[in-house]
């Protein structure tokens, strides 16, 4: 048997000898740059092709008006928004909420341009004195609160309008299908995340209603909302008697019921706010509408998803004495007040249940041009199927 040569030789052997190592080094030494030159071209070319097609995408993008799905899903009404600074007048206030107004409820120009006239007739109405509002929770805090709580913006099919809900009774066999009537699941403007319009007369909110299709809630379809029974006219008013009496009447036999639930508990809507120092109660001049974004307590909405019956601002509505003065009918009444009436967690100076109605605080019209308005007032609005 032939011997097998050690290991330690067969590795010897193995090596290339030195004259022979010295020639490779110099052939790689020599054709390095040209290596390195082709890489670098090659690279080049590359970011140029990624540049080029990154162009051409953006392009394309932008003239096909394309919408790029974000790679984590998200709840429809949560949108990656660039907030930028909070306006510092009231001009740039409204510039951007209109902005807004037009993307999120899919505005026609012609709706835009009432809106836009009845704003520019008021040196008020906004959200606040942008120089004195200091709002508890920034809109990009109530989007990651709504996104946590995997919150959807009702889709407003049945209503024929973005964000609105049905209203109906489920205690008569009546369902969202054969609803005659719908309503704002947000404060206006109605868009999640943004703060309240306030500021507003009763007859500016009517007039917006309007320029949108829809009109400002009476009382009792406002009530039913919250309580998630619309009730009938008939038998939530005492048509013709004088409204003190109605009133008394009302309180003394109305359900006690928050949107929320049976028992009243503050702390699951907007109500932790503090009024501006210096704030009489009452002023454009000195008192900032610190309110939440609508939306923000996933817990303060009523059963037909409708959000901040309760906290935040006080909301207009219409107040009929008669049949023919219901919204419904065409008509208009009285002026009411629901909501918060801007009341704070350690301050409650009224009933704020779903069915409570107000005695004739700043009682007018409903259309007077002298209807009241303050830094913690707003409206939603109802729309007739």
């Amino acid at each position: 048997m032939d011997s097998v040569p050690p290991l330690s030789s067969t590795r010897a052997e193995a090596r290339p000898q030195p004259r022979l190592r010295r020639t490779l080094l110099r052939a790689v030494l020599i054709a390095l740059p040209s290596v390195i030159a082709i890489v670098a071209r090659a690279t080049t070319s590359f970011d140029h092709q990624v540049s080029t097609a990154r162009s051409n995408l953006n392009e394309f993008v932008s003239t096909h008006d394309v919408h790029v799905k974000p790679a984590v899903e998200v709840a429809p009404d949560v949108k990656v928004v660039v907030e930028g600074p909070e306006p510092t007048t009231l001009e740039e206030q409204r510039t951007r909420l209109f902005d807004r107004m037009k993307i999120e409820l899919r505005l026609s120009d012609e709706s835009m341009g009432k809106l836009r006239a009845i704003f520019a007739a008021s040196p008020y109405l906004g959200q606040g004195n942008p120089e004195l509002s200091k709002h508890p929770l920034s809109r990009a805090q109530c989007r990651e609160i709504r996104q946590n709580a995997k919150l959807e913006r009702a889709n407003g099919d049945r209503c024929g309008a973005p964000g609105m809900v049905a209203i109906f009774n489920p205690k008569t066999g009546q369902t969202a299908e054969n609803a005659s009537l719908c309503m704002d699941e947000f404060e206006f403007p109605n868009i999640p995340c943004e703060y309240p319009v306030v500021h507003v007369r009763a007859n500016e909110a009517a007039q917006i209603c309007a320029a949108l299709g829809k009109r400002l809630c009476d009382a009792h379809e406002w009530e039913g909302g919250c309580a998630g029974a619309l009730r009938s006219a008939d038998d939530e008013y005492q048509w013709g008697h004088p409204r003190d009496e109605v009133q008394i009447y009302h309180n003394h036999v109305r359900e006690i019921v928050w949107s929320y639930g049976r028992q009243k508990d503050v702390d699951r809507c907007g109500v932790q706010s503090v009024r501006s120092p210096g704030c009489p109660g009452g002023g454009y001049e000195k008192c900032g509408s610190n309110t939440y974004p609508a939306g923000s307590f996933p817990e303060c909405r009523s059963p037909f998803g409708i959000f901040d019956m309760h906290g935040n601002v006080a909301e207009h509505m219409n107040l009929p004495g008669f049949p023919n003065e219901l919204g419904k009918n065409g008509g208009s009444g009285f002026t009411e007040m629901k909501g918060s009436w801007f009341a704070f967690g350690t301050v409650f100076p009224h009933f704020d249940d779903c069915r409570w109605r107000a005695p004739a605080w700043h009682e007018t019209r409903l259309t007077s041009e002298s209807s009241h308005y303050n830094y913690h007032l707003g409206f939603r609005c109802c729309r007739d199927i």
